[in-house]
């Protein structure tokens, strides 16, 4: 990526922001990014783990890769989990290197529903959803499975009443989990078409029962999971993520106009930290469906009264534009952050930026994960094993 001339209001970006119970040092946040490289045996960070996000310190918030709350709620090999003691353990590591390096971290909550496989589920049950559905493409197995890396995506089946609890149980642990972890706060992954929001969407949730039909049913999951988490941690340190339009496993609604911007009017009122909403772009969208998507994020921000964060394809000249016009508080930057540890110093002064090695954005170890140059030096403040 070549270096920007146009740095005229880049110190927008460098204002602090109040979202719930933080001040945020500035508007340029890391998505959460998933790369698959957590241990095999556990689903538990390393060393490693704590070098990648100590070196991306400089994010005013970094939102961890998506984290399962359970064993029945991982969908792809390598990712980690904060269900067990080890794996609480194991992000210590992470949260104390990254506070070390002066940083701020929240831990994304996940339960990918029916977009898993049989080999991840206890006992190797049917992966689980709102209602029976066989989600699109491929599960990623890596080397779990003889046909692997990826096989295809088989039925999930609707979860029962009581099974619905227990989910909403798992969600209430994990938060609890990642307090112990020393995470500063929770995200609620709600967004790309996983379990939460196979339950809102109209396409994928055919229930008879109170989670389904009425778009109000279609959205009592993502109330009573917030609910939840808010009796576990203070309400201003959780934020929420959604995507109006795309998702994994070819998921859709019909009325996404409708649906997410009533989603973010639940949210609202209840003191959380943020909002935290994906654009529809060229690398997303569930059956071609991407059409006023922004006009839709409009409508969210307006529902919702807490920090509203975008993500979704930004420049930071587009970040600056769309804080400037009020669109949002702050932006979070994905695929910028994977090949530019140092971001933030480098939007601040033009570039350059180092461009990103997609062939190891997945799976692997040091390489296309710790070893991306800052500027003057590679960072390196720990050892990694």
């Amino acid at each position: 990526m070549a270096r920007s001339d146009n740095i005229s209001g880049i110190q927008t970006l460098f204002q602090p922001i109040t979202a719930g119970d933080i001040t945020f040092p500035n508007r340029v946040w890391m998505a959460p990014l998933t790369r698959s490289r957590s241990a095999a045996d556990g689903n538990e960070q390393t060393a490693l783990h704590a070098l990648y996000y100590a070196q991306r310190a400089g994010a005013g918030l970094i939102v961890s890769e998506a984290t399962q709350i359970s064993q029945q709620g991982q969908g792809y090999a390598w990712t980690p989990g904060i269900h067990s003691d080890a794996q609480v353990d194991s992000w210590k590591l992470v949260t104390d290197a990254v506070h070390d390096a002066g940083g701020r971290i929240f831990c994304q909550l996940w339960h990918v529903g029916a977009v898993s496989h049989p080999v991840f589920q206890p006992g190797g049950k049917a992966p689980v959803s709102s209602s029976a559905w066989t989600p699109k493409g491929e599960a990623f197995v890596g080397d779990l499975l003889p046909d692997g890396p990826t096989v295809p995506h088989e039925e999930a089946r609707a979860l029962t009443r009581d099974e619905i609890d227990s989910v909403i149980e798992d969600y209430r642990h994990a938060a609890r989990h990642a307090a112990k972890a020393g995470f500063d706060g929770v995200e609620l992954h709600a967004a790309n078409g996983y379990l939460i929001d196979q339950f809102m969407r109209s396409g994928v949730n055919s229930r008879t029962d109170e989670f389904g039909g009425s778009l109000e049913n279609r959205l009592r999951l993502l109330g009573m999971v917030i609910e939840a988490l808010s009796e576990e941690l203070p309400a201003g340190r959780i934020g929420v993520r959604l995507t109006p339009i795309g998702g994994a496993g070819g998921s859709h609604d019909e009325k996404p106009e409708e649906t997410y911007p009533a989603a973010a009017k639940l949210l609202s009122g209840r003191g959380l930290a943020y909002l935290h909403v994906v654009r529809a772009t060229d690398h997303g969208g569930a059956d071609g469906e991407r059409s006023d998507g922004d006009a839709i994020l409009k409508d969210m921000r307006a529902n919702f009264d807490g920090a509203f964060i975008a993500n979704g394809n930004l420049s930071p000249e587009d970040a600056i534009r769309w804080i400037a016009e009020d669109r949002a508080d702050a932006v979070a930057f994905g695929r910028q952050f994977i090949s530019n540890p140092d971001l933030p110093a480098r939007i601040a002064q033009g570039g350059p930026y180092n461009e990103p090695d997609y062939d190891t954005f997945y799976g692997g170890g040091a390489h296309g994960y710790v070893d991306y140059p800052a500027l003057g030096a590679v960072n390196d403040p720990l050892p990694v094993k």
